[in-house]
């Protein structure tokens, strides 16, 4: 396993990102000083040259000898000769921790989300996401591989500007430090004013990306309608607020690089001019050399500075990024499976103890569910109906484990669900939802998905019980036919039987069906009916429909009314009793 898969991201902080940072790279120490180390060698010409070019000046006005030109040359070119490999070692060192700490965000963040609650992605836009995973961690590698070599290079050649001006002519180091002020009063200027202003650009681009990932996803409804131009004018919206929000941002960039240049050059100027008339007067015994170095250095000297002051909008969207990365590393709803106990075999039977369940912020009243008490046996049959918002698909995902109880317990096989490793669980477990998503592969990769190595026949088994070996022999490559994005060259129908192979592959002990049939034509939903039947079969299998005549050879129907169950029985029973399923197949009947 690599380093970037197994790094603690735990060090993440968003109040700290810079510390955070700091703490990611300490594994990299050893790379990252021998990276420095080259770089100071390849970079050493920049800050020595001005060395050279003041010892050239001087030989000319003093009118030899020539044979110390030679000698000089000879070592200016053996300096410049000593950068490219070094500079090779530099990029394999630095740009190699940059993208090694790239892998290690986007690795922790994509584990992350895997471990976060279903509760969390719901609330969460998909493309926001994506926006962290993908933007953000490119802004952080930008940092690394702009600010990086820049910066070093500034405090490279700062040091050495400083060092050969204290050799040649130490009187001038006193001129060097206004520098210092003027640098640190440009940075403070800046430093607060931008973090506010990353922070504002940041969230509008990620409202920007929720709205665009939004219209893709409703161009059909969108086409249908006849109402291109009010998501256009939706989606126009939110980027005048990037665009806005950009410009705010670019301006203060700008302003601040405008009045860090004029500021310098005036004092490089200022360097210049009095270094000269230092010469001049005999205040000091400067050579004309040493006039050309001091204005050189000091050039030099106030260039690294700004270089350095210039990196800190690229430092400041850096951090602000590194903050947002640490927005889902930090996020404390997680699904905590660590310690628990490990589950090796499951037969299906579960019991929910006194159940209540309310979602945050609703108080006990408004709760999603209240009191449940059920018993299921193994290899039973339950089917779940009622009102759009009575429960179902709360009672669903709390079986599955995606929402624990906020009253009551869930037992499974006799065990407190609370105590189980629910990762091992759902290897027993398959889902069928109403509208099956499948991935950009093939059919066979759709079926296998996760299982590692299947034997050939394992598969065909379970697309012959789901009744899709038709669709396999209709397609050109077979099994090994591309089915699009989110299976998008697949009939509704033909997805659904694709997901319920995929679920008899993996030969689950509890079944979950919800509406599986309720978005298809008649054609298919009797397609898919004879190989849900196929699926159930010695299964325990809950059933969530909307359709009464899909559940009919159900073993128990739960009927259930605001969160409560209202009656229980088989279809015939429920029909005698004449009380709210009754009610129900009546109306769909009509």
């Amino acid at each position: 396993m690599t380093r970037s898969s197994t790094a603690p991201l735990a060090a993440v902080d968003a109040a700290h990102p810079a510390r955070s940072l700091a703490r990611l790279l300490r594994p990299y120490r050893g790379r990252l000083a021998a990276s420095v180390i080259a770089f100071a060698v390849k970079d050493s010409p920049l800050w020595l040259l001005p060395v050279i070019t003041a010892a050239i000046v001087d030989i000319v006005v003093d009118g030899g000898p020539g044979m110390r030109l030679i000698w000089i040359g000879a070592g200016a070119l053996a300096l410049l000769a000593l950068n490219y490999p070094m500079h090779v070692l530099f990029v394999r060192l630095f740009f190699g921790t940059s993208r090694e700490l790239g892998a290690q965000l986007r690795n922790g963040l994509t584990s992350r989300l895997q471990s976060l609650s279903i509760g969390f992605h719901s609330r969460s836009s998909a493309a926001v996401i994506q926006s962290k995973v993908v933007r953000d961690v490119e802004n952080v590698e930008l940092l690394f591989q702009q600010a990086g070599p820049s910066t070093l290079s500034a405090v490279f050649v700062l040091a050495g500007a400083i060092v050969m001006t204290a050799i040649n002519v130490p009187e001038f180091l006193v001129v060097y430090l206004l520098t210092v002020p003027v640098a640190a009063a440009l940075t403070l200027a800046m430093r607060r004013r931008a973090a506010r202003r990353n922070e504002d650009f940041r969230r509008e681009v990620e409202r920007f990306s929720s709205r665009v990932g939004e219209m893709a996803s409703l161009i059909p409804i969108t086409r249908a309608h006849g109402l291109e131009e009010v998501a256009s004018e939706r989606v126009a919206r939110s980027a005048e607020g990037v665009r806005s929000a950009g410009l705010t941002l670019d301006l203060l960039n700008g302003r601040f690089g405008s009045a860090t240049w004029i500021s310098f050059q005036v004092l490089g100027v200022g360097c210049l001019l009095l270094a000269a008339l230092a010469a001049l007067e005999g205040w000091l015994p400067i050579t004309p050399g040493q006039v050309v170095l001091l204005g050189s250095y000091f050039s030099i000297l106030t260039g690294a500075v700004t270089s350095i002051v210039s990196m800190l909008p690229l430092f400041a969207r850096g951090m602000e990024s590194l903050k947002s990365i640490a927005e889902v590393i930090q996020e404390p709803d997680v699904e905590r499976n660590e310690g628990k106990d490990a589950v090796a075999a499951v037969a299906g039977g579960i019991r929910l103890d006194a159940v209540g369940f309310r979602y945050p912020g609703t108080d006990a009243a408004t709760g999603a569910l209240h009191d449940i008490e059920l018993d299921i046996a193994e290899g039973e049959t339950i089917a779940f109906v009622g009102p759009s918002g009575s429960g179902k698909s709360t009672m669903l995902n709390l079986v599955l484990g995606f929402l624990r109880p906020t009253e009551g317990r869930i037992l499974l096989d006799g065990r407190d669900m609370e105590q189980l490793d629910l990762r091992t669980v759902r290897r027993f477990v398959s889902v069928v939802p109403q509208e099956s998503v499948l991935f950009e592969g093939s059919i066979r990769e759709n079926v296998a998905y996760g299982l590692g190595e299947v034997p050939d026949e394992r598969v065909r088994l379970a697309l012959r019980d789901a009744n899709a070996l038709e669709i396999v022999e209709a397609m050109p490559d077979g099994w090994d036919t591309v089915v699009g994005e989110r299976g998008a060259r697949l009939s509704g129908g033909q997805r659904q039987r694709i997901a319920i192979a995929r679920a008899l592959v993996r030969d689950p002990r509890i079944l979950l069906l919800d509406e599986a049939t309720s978005a298809l034509d008649s054609e298919s939903e009797q397609k898919v009916k004879d190989a849900l039947t196929t699926l159930m079969r010695g299964r325990t299998t809950l059933v969530v429909a909307h359709r009464l005549s899909t559940i009919r050879s159900a073993d128990r129907i739960v009927v259930l009314d605001h969160g409560r169950i209202a009656e229980i029985g088989s279809h015939d029973e429920l029909l005698a009793a004449g009380g709210r399923y009754a009610q129900l197949h009546r109306i769909q009947s009509a």
